[in-house]
């Protein structure tokens, strides 16, 4: 039987509040991404991760306990989902045969392999969703779409299809994660943040990793900002050798270029090594 999706409320948050995903079993981006919020003093009650906290790093079970101890919200990615299930693919719904199905079959068992029985015990509790009230506004926490775990919205996504979001989870604001590329998008009052992922870098040329703080601006009304950041890249990019995982992604590490671009839409295409910035 298929597990109904559960939403955590966790309330009315004040101050700065921090959002990141995936990391990707990244412990070296991990650790400089806990670095940053300490030195911005952002409590981690105010931290909230979009999922795929485990995916194509070196270091999944080291991770998966240093969030744990962090303490910080974090919702199901679709990694998380199918290692808590015991399936044998990441469920990201990759095109049979594509480089990037060929990849997970590389780095999902190691992941298997690695994890303890008390990291799977933790996944199994995470929720879907996370709601929050925040400069009396309603925020939605969703993996890819409210829909689809593992849907891909982008910044060239039709709006319409992000409207289905917000009509579903009646949210003026709505944090998504998955796609792997930082954007924001406001429409008719209603904002969609994504703020990137800290595992591995944008597709820009550069090694840099994104995240987002939300603050208040001097009318007391929400304002977000995209950050990057540099880690020791090439640490994790090394461990991902030592362990013989996937080539292509310990390159992208170094690169900053994803290995392909079969999940993205044109417009996201054709930005490849494109210097991001906001």
């Amino acid at each position: 039987m298929e597990r109904k999706k559960t939403t955590k409320s966790i309330g009315n948050l004040d101050g700065k509040v921090l959002l990141f995903g995936g990391v990707y079993s990244n412990l070296q981006s991990l650790e400089k991404m806990m670095t940053i919020a300490k030195n911005e003093n952002i409590p981690s009650h105010n931290i909230i991760c979009t999922g795929d906290i485990v995916a194509y790093c070196a270091q999944p079970e080291e991770v998966v306990q240093t969030v744990i101890d962090w303490n910080i919200h974090s919702i199901a990615g679709n990694v998380e989902i199918q290692l808590r299930e015991g399936l044998e693919d990441c469920g990201c719904d990759f095109r049979d045969g594509s480089r990037c199905d060929i990849f997970s079959r590389q780095w999902y068992p190691f992941a298997q392999s690695q994890l303890s029985d008390s990291s799977i015990k933790w996944m199994n509790d995470l929720t879907d969703f996370i709601e929050f009230d925040y400069a009396e506004k309603k925020c939605f926490v969703v993996h890819g779409s409210y829909f689809e775990t593992s849907g891909y919205i982008f910044h060239s996504t039709d709006w319409e299809e992000k409207s289905k979001n917000f009509e579903a989870t009646q949210a003026d604001v709505i944090i998504g994660g998955h796609c792997g590329l930082p954007f924001s998008q406001k429409n008719q009052n209603k904002l969609w943040l994504n703020p990137g992922v800290i595992g591995m870098p944008a597709n820009d040329g550069t090694p840099r990793v994104w995240y987002m703080i939300l603050d208040l601006d001097e009318q007391d009304e929400i304002s977000y900002t995209h950050l990057p950041y540099q880690y020791d890249h090439t640490k994790a990019a090394d461990l991902m050798a030592e362990n013989k995982l996937t080539p292509a992604y310990e390159k992208t590490l170094r690169t900053g270029i994803w290995d392909n671009c079969e999940i993205l839409p044109k417009s996201e295409t054709n930005l490849q090594g494109q210097l991001i910035s906001f």
